[in-house]
């Protein structure tokens, strides 16, 4: 005789799966509409899906971020709604990712869960002396231009750990974008790149190429992350002689941008090749 195993039931994610993960300010709203938990990843050891510090929030009805997914998740889920239905304030889970949670990676979580009931303006502990509920490290990006591949870039760049800026010179009337972030209007874009800070990632690709030479200028004239061009190597050449003739020079320009082994103009192939690269270097720098 064989039986079947019973699905798991669902978790009731609320948003969009494309969404950014959680900010406090996500906690915050969601404790003045309703009783909030958090889960938190306070341990890790081995292999394991997430890593220490992340967290989610879980309702009654929602849930929003992700430790890992699966049935770890789908456990903390329903301890955070019973503490929750129940009156708890906390509770803590210990769970090895072996064949009882059908998992085969071999580490194991401890989490901690508690209910929350004041919206923090602030990084915070989860309970007295607990770890700190704080928002993910995000690098600034700031996309300048807000055609076909500039508005699929900034699509591709919204869900990452990344503070993202969307900059075009021209009027919206004339131009009209849209995407998960609001594009700015700066008649001198040049100005944004100049008050820009030095951990900040620049990616130009506006309507125009002096639009663009301008922003390239700003960008070189004080530190920064990155900057990347949209173009080939023959509008890198202009671009490294005119700098040049500024007393700029141009060796940290990058120029075209994407990782080299992807081919393809399509503006979708170069938003995913460009986020790749940026991911590359973000995650890079961190190690």
């Amino acid at each position: 005789m064989t039986t079947t195993a019973m699905a798991a039931p669902p978790l009731s994610h609320s948003a969009d799966p494309r969404e950014t993960a959680p900010r406090l300010a996500d906690i915050a709203a969601s404790v003045r509409a309703e009783p909030t938990a958090i889960a938190l990843l306070a341990a890790v050891a081995g292999s394991t899906p997430r890593e220490k510090g992340a967290w989610m929030i879980v309702t009654g009805g929602a849930t929003r971020g992700t430790i890992g997914g699966g049935e770890a998740e789908r456990r903390t889920v329903e301890a955070a709604r019973r503490l929750l239905s129940e009156g708890g304030r906390r509770e803590t889970l210990d769970l090895p990712l072996n064949p009882t949670l059908d998992q085969c990676c071999g580490g194991r979580m401890t989490i901690e869960i508690a209910r929350i009931d004041e919206p923090p303006d602030a990084a915070f502990p989860l309970y007295d002396g607990g770890p700190l509920v704080a928002d993910p490290p995000r690098r600034p990006v700031i996309v300048y231009g807000a055609g076909h591949v500039g508005t699929a870039l900034v699509a591709a760049l919204a869900p990452l750990p990344f503070a993202l800026d969307w900059v075009d010179a021209r009027e919206a009337t004339l131009w009209p974008a849209h995407g998960p972030v609001a594009c700015r209007r700066i008649a001198l874009p040049e100005t944004v790149a100049m008050a820009a800070p030095p951990e900040t990632v620049h990616l130009v690709m506006t309507h125009s190429h002096a639009v663009d030479l301008e922003i390239v200028a700003a960008a070189l004239s004080r530190p920064f992350a990155f900057l990347g061009l949209i173009g080939t190597a023959t509008k890198r050449a202009i671009f490294t002689r005119r700098l040049a003739e500024r007393g700029l020079d141009a060796a940290r320009l990058t120029c075209p941008i994407g990782l080299p082994f992807i081919d393809g103009k399509e503006p979708s192939v170069i938003a995913a090749s460009v986020a790749a690269q940026l991911l590359a270097l973000d995650r890079g720098e961190r190690r």
